[in-house]
């Protein structure tokens, strides 16, 4: 793993561009543009004027640009796409780096005179006519970007088949999370669960891929168990209401915290993590339980099997009785939990830290800068940021 004061130091300019992110996306962008800005790179952020006020791109070195970039298509997109041109030709930078598929389609649109990277964050999983406008973006944006880089190992195959001119795999690394600042029995009584009650956690945009009812149903059925676990979800998003009312229909022990700064507390106080969508890449909240040595139960999807190894119990997607069944034995089983902590941690120490996410992008965008300015080779022995 690279120590972030060995990271490699590349003098040039990048623009950053996303699209309305409450969540991993918008983390990854900060910790880039901080990693960047250390590094010695000029970062310009351009995105919503909602993520500079949640993540605060200018607070870790980097300018920002409000381009308004929703995150499903709308008539709109024109102006983003203006918006973002406007951005681009006001500050000269040697490579524009989009994360997502709107913020990619965006970019691609706005044809920028420096090379375009884009990563692939998330998997298509919408039908009918959203879907087909998502897969069409997909194929626009793989064949407009110069490289695409995927987040797990499909994202990457994925571009590749709808005719990237290079797709590379590059992990992204969730932010280390700050020292707890309560103890554990402190975050428990929070939620008025004592020593010998569980507490079950997840935190993730409410959003119908994290698939939060499933694990509202599970909880559903815990209530009779002696004790019932506490189940709480962290996180924001269009499906609240929803999830509330289903809450409520099935009497099930779960509270819906919103959006919360205090996840590394959250995970102190917790006995059990769980992640049930129907696809992540390497989804951050899972990265931290591990690096928590919480033990995680995960569903089988995406990236997260080649994330998590055996430090998981993974369980397959919409599958509300395996769920039930795997935290029913987490629970019974105090060996198995302990035993899962201490491969979590150990798990989580080989994977790329933000350091290593950053070194590798500054080696792409040397590379790209290189080829861009003529002749000169590019370093021949600069890491890979993945394979072709």
């Amino acid at each position: 793993m690279t120590d972030a004061s060995s990271a490699p130091r590349w003098p040039g300019s990048v623009a950053l561009v996303l699209a309305s992110s409450t969540g991993g996306v918008g983390q990854h962008v900060r910790s880039v543009a901080r990693g960047l800005t250390a590094a010695g790179a000029t970062v310009v952020v351009c995105g919503p004027a909602a993520t500079e006020e949640q993540f605060d791109f200018t607070g870790v070195g980097a300018r920002f640009e409000p381009v308004e970039i929703p995150a499903s298509p709308t008539p709109a997109d024109a102006r983003a796409v203006a918006a973002l041109r406007r951005a681009l030709n006001s500050t000269a930078v040697d490579v524009v780096h989009a994360h997502g598929l709107r913020a990619g389609l965006v970019a691609v649109l706005a044809r920028p005179a420096a090379p375009l990277v884009v990563t692939w964050h998330n998997a298509v999983l919408a039908g009918g006519l959203r879907g087909a406008l998502s897969r069409l973006a997909e194929r626009v944006v793989a064949r407009g970007a110069r490289v695409a880089l995927g987040a797990s190992a499909d994202l990457v195959d994925r571009a590749a088949a709808l005719g990237a001119t290079e797709a590379r795999l590059a992990p992204v690394a969730a932010p280390t999370l700050p020292t707890p600042r309560r103890r554990r029995a402190a975050v428990r009584a929070e939620f008025g669960v004592d020593a010998a009650r569980p507490l079950i956690v997840s935190v993730g945009r409410l959003h119908p891929q994290k698939r939060y009812d499933l694990l509202i149903d599970a909880a559903a059925r815990w209530r009779t168990r002696t004790p019932a676990p506490v189940v709480v979800i962290a996180g924001s998003g269009p499906a609240y209401l929803p999830l509330a009312a289903r809450i409520s229909a099935a009497r099930a022990p779960v509270t819906l915290l919103g959006h919360r700064t205090d996840v590394a507390d959250l995970l102190t106080g917790a006995d059990l993590a769980v992640v049930t969508s129907d696809w992540e890449a390497r989804q951050l909240f899972a990265q931290e339980a591990l690096r928590a040595g919480v033990p995680l139960v995960a569903t089988s999807v995406g990236g997260l099997p080649g994330l998590v190894g055996d430090a998981a119990v993974l369980v397959p997607p919409g599958d509300v009785d395996a769920l039930d069944a795997a935290v029913r034995e987490l629970l019974d089983d105090p060996e198995r939990r302990a035993a899962l902590s201490r491969l979590g941690a150990e798990r989580a120490a080989t994977w790329p830290t933000e350091a290593d996410t950053v070194a590798a992008l500054s080696a792409l965008y040397a590379e790209l800068a290189a080829q861009r300015s003529g002749p000169t080779a590019p370093d021949a022995g600069a890491p890979s940021t993945g394979h072709r």
